[in-house]
């Protein structure tokens, strides 16, 4: 076991080299498991109607998840290369881009919404075996269990990884083209609906992906290859989410908008209710620890960029318990804000680091020691990319957030068109001030 952990597994501290042991199709399985999520088949209804009264046609249901995909896993793709590159995970990389004490910043911030979202993972394991079960085991028997399951992979996570390749995803595609069949018999065609609110869906399906940024590189610095990484990322992703978010539209059809929307598991009842339903929706139950695996690997690796030399495999089982402890009083009536911030925060932070790693020569200058400068002024692109988020996003959040960018619209003069987005103005505003302070850093350092 402990020729294990050394050898074929993540080094225990932030100084072990990184084995490059994962394929495309290491990477593929991975991605394509992540991209499959029981929150995803309830969260359909934010795809369908994101401003709640304007409800999109089933076409541009469709066609927005498919272009959010696409946007969102080519970013989440993207922040990979720089994994593979320097065999460092994200928030390490951060060092680059902000300096070793500034990247704390977005550290923190991302520890916390990993916490939140491995929360999330053992409560939708818990509602979906109840689902199956009832309630003849307690539900917080079941999170305590999903939450050690979850633990133990996060000890040996490319064993998790190869895991997941080898066995799980078979199973997994077989439950989805069963349910698919089963569905597609039972619900209803779509029918009426418009394109109004389909900026506002593109920007919740960008926002399922893009949550998977900040640790991309986390599992792609063990890639063989940065093709690998990008390729496992885009291709298993974007299918399986398109799969799954167009299976939750059906599924939110035959349970009922109404009653999906008062209560999220609701959603689950057609796929228990399906020939051998019971049986296919506990593989996919199954499969949800390896979401709650993913976060609770990153937060220890996120962990490690403040605490370098602490075993990793503590920390793995310090967050565990915390977050079964989360997970015992959490709800997820705010999972569609918790989205939003998500997306305003990271997006931005992504597009910085693109453009200066990829454009800006950041790559041959990417400085991840433990007393890497500060550097102050890329904190500026991510800050104005965030505020565009709010400007231009049409998806609402909670009310008081929402007024406040309200008034700011109103103070500066700023109307929100309706084909206006949040993801892709925030990244194109991050972005394009990033390049200028590129430029003009550049053109000081040449006089």
């Amino acid at each position: 076991m402990s020729h294990a952990i050394h050898g074929d597994e993540v080094p225990l501290t932030l100084e072990g080299e990184p084995p490059k042991t994962l394929g495309v199709l290491d990477q593929g399985a991975l991605w394509a498991n992540l991209a499959v999520s029981l929150l995803g088949f309830s969260g359909a209804l934010f795809l369908i109607d994101p401003l709640g009264g304007a409800p999109l046609s089933l076409t541009a249901a469709l066609v927005a998840t498919v272009v959010g995909s696409l946007i969102g896993t080519t970013m989440v793709g993207l922040a990979a290369i720089p994994g593979t590159q320097t065999g460092k995970p994200a928030m390490v990389l951060l060092r680059g881009l902000f300096g070793a004490r500034l990247s704390y910043i977005p550290t923190v911030l991302n520890i916390v919404q990993m916490i939140g979202w491995g929360a999330f993972e053992l409560w939708v394991i818990a509602q979906g075996a109840q689902a199956i079960f009832g309630d003849t085991v307690p539900y917080a028997v079941w999170v305590i269990v999903a939450g050690v399951v979850t633990t133990v992979l996060s000890v040996w996570p490319l064993g998790a990884v190869r895991l997941i390749r080898r066995y799980i995803t078979v199973l997994v595609i077989i439950a989805m083209i069963w349910f698919a069949v089963q569905f597609l018999g039972d619900a209803q065609p779509r029918t009426g609906g418009s394109w109004e609110a389909f900026a506002p869906a593109v920007d919740y399906v960008i926002a399922l992906s893009v949550s998977w940024v900040p640790l991309a590189a986390d599992f792609a610095r063990h890639s063989r290859s940065s093709r690998a990484a990008f390729t496992g990322v885009v291709g298993g992703y974007t299918l399986a989410q398109v799969a799954c978010l167009a299976l939750g539209v059906y599924a939110v059809a035959i349970a009922g908008a109404q009653a999906v929307a008062a209560d999220s598991t609701a959603v689950f009842a057609p796929f228990v209710a399906a020939p051998l339903g019971a049986l296919f929706f506990a593989v996919l139950v199954l499969r949800e620890a390896d979401q709650s695996f993913a976060n609770v690997y990153s937060t220890t690796v996120s962990l490690q960029n403040l605490m370098p030399r602490v075993d990793r495999r503590i920390i793995s089982t310090v967050i565990g318990l915390l977050t079964i402890a989360i997970a015992l009083v959490v709800d997820v009536t705010s999972y569609g804000a918790f989205l939003g911030v998500i997306g305003a925060v990271f997006v931005p932070m992504f597009a910085v680091l693109a453009v200066d790693y990829f454009l800006l020569g950041g790559a041959g200058r990417w400085n991840t020691d433990a007393d890497a400068p500060a550097r102050w002024s890329m904190l500026v692109p991510w800050a104005f990319g965030f505020a565009a988020y709010w400007l231009t996003t049409s998806t609402p959040t909670v009310a008081p957030w929402d007024g406040f960018w309200a008034g700011v619209r109103d103070a500066i003069g700023f109307t929100r068109e309706p084909w206006m987005n949040g993801a892709l103005g925030a990244a194109i505003v991050a972005a394009v001030t990033t390049l200028l302070i590129g430029l003009v850093r550049r053109r000081a350092a040449r006089s």
